[in-house]
């Protein structure tokens, strides 16, 4: 399967973004010349790191028959000093919260989603170190 995604210089430092239909804006800080008006790209391949695990790991636990509780997940990037500046290490942290959650389902699910069915997770360890934290009600586990 294809994608596509369309970048269209604005202004300044800004960008519109067009992917399978959706339109959102790039842009750096005032510090390079931009005015902040959306993400940076590189943060949007932390994002993008999040939502495909969150997604494969929801989609998982439904099948696991996991449904309430809630979930956020924190990725966060450390840069190399030098340019071309890359993330060397990025930490991918799953915060649920609720009763009664079953933890080995839990990390079955997060398992699977980064060794087995999170492409994004996938092409991003071939330059950075991932690193995995979970935690239920506030317990790293």
């Amino acid at each position: 399967m294809k994608q596509k995604s369309i970048v269209t210089f604005i202004d300044k430092m800004a960008f519109d973004v067009e992917l399978n239909g959706h339109h959102f804006t790039i842009d750096a800080g005032a510090k390079a010349g931009g005015e902040d008006n959306g993400p940076r790209p590189k943060g949007l391949l932390l994002s993008a790191l999040g939502g495909c695990m969150g997604m494969d790991v929801v989609s998982i636990l439904r099948k696991m028959k996991v449904t309430e509780y809630e979930l956020n997940i924190e990725v966060s990037g450390e840069l190399t000093d030098e340019h071309p500046k890359i993330y060397h290490t990025i930490t991918v942290e799953f915060k649920f919260a609720g009763d009664d959650l079953p933890v080995s389902k839990i990390q079955k699910a997060v398992k699977l989603s980064e060794i087995r069915y999170c492409g994004v997770s996938d092409m991003l360890r071939k330059a950075a170190e991932i690193k995995i934290k979970i935690y239920i009600n506030g317990e790293k586990i």
